[in-house]
């Protein structure tokens, strides 16, 4: 086993823990019985004996895990008397925590009416049903227990998105007054445990020893004691993805030549991308029980960064399906053929993309229209600052389906003569003759002449002897009957094609004897030497039999002083008499 296999099925065994792991985690949080929220009683009852048997439960151990049973028993009951359907949905099991422990610090400062003031259900019958007692605000407070119109919770009573939204703010006004004296049972400093308590038995042993200065003590809204974890996941969630994706550029154009099973395998890398932001996310949340505000920044960055990472895995899985099916006997890897799969798959991720991105932006709590007038201002400039790339786009559209060339053909466009060495989305990559590369855009293609030399069944030959006009007629004919001699039969002639050798036609200065014939294959190197043997065959029987070529015929004149001018020449009839 090589070491690019080894790297590879290693990622591929740390992927598979971080997955399992996280089901694992996921497989704790278990569904428990839930509040009594049919009116504002019962809901405020639920809230109130939740609160404050969590904060026994905290007293008693140290700690706050909601992946235990029984502290998600008590904190679900809790979360079961908000109405969290218009906070953005990644942080709304981390917002709920904060929500709950403030709105129930609120309550311990302030007079709770006797339970039978407080609207119950013969109350609501009484004044005429849900549709009279729609929302109840506690007396002395900003806090609103309101029916919910519609969605999963319908007809339940919790306390209403603008009580959720503004209950931090509420309890920073009323933090400085004391605790009531009478009523309902009070949980002091469960604000202040809820944000420096840890999240596991083995941690809350170890800061239980520390001095209360550090285990309550806070800066910038995170427990002291928080801070060395926090940076130390983050220093090795930025290592761990950094590798991934070095790692994923660096090996999979070696394990793409090796094969299309170790070119899966590199799949690995952005999985394990995507893996580490929701690893990191568990870690800050359930084992170092980061809250507040740094929570809600940590994770939101967290989720963003995994969604990124979701991008490069769906487009990493639509290449390797399409060099799958590329990879099919009856496909040419080279052909344009290929070359389609190729683009199909690239069009299919970047919509996968934006269906992702519009999805993706409406967990994180941007508004779908926000997200929609986003992707068409963003289309839009994107189209009017590469009008050139989509006219290519197009031009290779329009190449993959008329097929004029592919991969290895040898071509003839415009000035340009090559191999095309590829066939990409905006232009071809073609190889001179010369051995220079030049890239062709795309959309010139589709529109101009293109001149396919590779797809040509044969080679044509036309040339032209010239004799001079003093030859007599029989070395005239000997002349053409040579031609045909040599080239009669000759190697590589089709039959359908045979070599054609006549007297053209009777110039001003010679006769011209033309021929043609058809070399197949289309070899070009064995055509021009074939031709070469041809031509000096032809001019040693020429010169065995006296035939002369003819020569281009010019005359000189000088002028012998000077001044410039044209140049006067007179031609005489006595040969003594002419002169300059």
């Amino acid at each position: 086993m090589n070491t690019l296999t080894r790297v590879l099925l290693s990622f591929v065994f740390i992927a598979l823990l971080v997955f399992c792991s996280a089901e694992v985690v996921a497989q704790q949080r278990t569904e428990m019985k839930a509040a009594d929220t049919s009116s504002p009683r019962a809901t405020l009852k639920s809230f109130i004996d939740a609160g404050n048997e969590m904060a026994e439960l905290v007293d008693e151990t140290g700690y706050v895990n909601r992946n235990n049973t029984e502290h998600a028993r008590i904190a679900n009951r809790g979360y079961d008397c908000l109405d969290m359907s218009e906070t953005a949905q990644f942080a709304r099991f981390q917002r709920a925590g904060e929500v709950a422990v403030c709105i129930k610090e609120i309550l311990d400062r302030v007079e709770i009416p006797n339970w039978d003031q407080i609207p119950g259900r013969s109350e609501i019958e009484a004044a005429g049903g849900f549709e009279k007692l729609s929302t109840w605000r506690i007396p002395g407070t900003r806090l609103t227990i309101a029916r919910v119109g519609e969605g999963p919770q319908k007809h339940e009573y919790l306390f209403s998105p603008g009580t959720i939204s503004r209950a931090v703010d509420y309890f920073e006004n009323v933090r400085d007054q004391p605790y009531r004296t009478d009523g309902p049972a009070v949980s002091e400093g469960l604000y202040d445990d809820f944000l420096s308590a840890p999240g596991h038995p083995f941690v809350a042993r170890i800061i239980g020893t520390l001095p209360e200065s550090i285990r309550k003590t806070r800066m910038f809204g995170l427990a002291t004691w928080k801070w060395p974890g926090v940076l130390l996941a983050i220093v090795i969630a930025v290592i761990l993805f950094v590798i991934s994706y070095r790692l994923l550029w660096k090996l999979t154009p070696r394990a793409q030549e090796k094969g299309i099973f170790l070119y899966w395998l590199t799949l690995a890398f952005p999985i394990v991308a995507v893996l580490v932001p929701l690893g990191f996310h568990v870690v800050i949340e359930d084992f170092l029980t980061v809250r507040g505000n740094p929570l809600y920044l940590l994770s939101f960055f967290a989720r963003l960064t995994t969604l990124c990472a979701i991008f490069v895995l769906v487009v990493s899985v639509a290449n390797r399906i399409a060099e799958s099916i590329i990879a099919s006997p009856r496909i040419n890897p080279l052909g344009l053929n290929a070359q389609l799969i190729r683009i199909v798959s690239r069009m299919t991720s970047l919509v996968a993309l934006l269906v992702m991105f519009i999805v993706g932006g409406q967990y994180l709590g941007i508004p779908v229209g926000t997200l929609l007038a986003s992707a068409g201002i963003f289309g839009a400039a994107i189209a009017l600052a590469s009008q050139d790339i989509l006219k290519s786009l197009l031009g290779t559209v329009t190449l993959l389906g008329d097929k004029p060339f592919r991969v290895g053909d040898l071509i003839k466009f415009q000035d340009y003569e090559g191999w095309i060495e590829d066939i990409g989305l905006r232009s071809t990559r073609l190889r001179l003759l010369e051995g220079h590369i030049v890239r062709l855009p795309n959309d010139q293609l589709a529109n101009s002449d293109v001149e396919n030399i590779s797809n040509r069944k044969h080679i044509r030959k036309t040339a032209t002897i010239h004799i001079p006009l003093d030859t007599p007629c029989e070395k005239v004919e000997k002349a053409v009957s040579i031609v045909r001699e040599k080239l009669d039969d000759h190697p590589g002639m089709s039959p359908d094609l045979p070599p054609r050798v006549i007297l053209d036609e009777f110039g001003s200065q010679s006769f011209c004897i033309r021929f043609w014939y058809w070399y197949s294959p289309p070899d070009l190197w064995a055509y021009r030497e074939f031709n070469s043997r041809v031509n000096f065959e032809i001019f040693r029987e020429f010169e065995l039999h006296g035939v002369q070529y003819s020569l281009p015929f010019r005359h000189t004149f000088w002028k012998h002083d000077d001044e410039q001018g044209p140049l006067d020449v007179q031609l005489l009839q006595n040969q003594e008499e002419r002169e300059l």
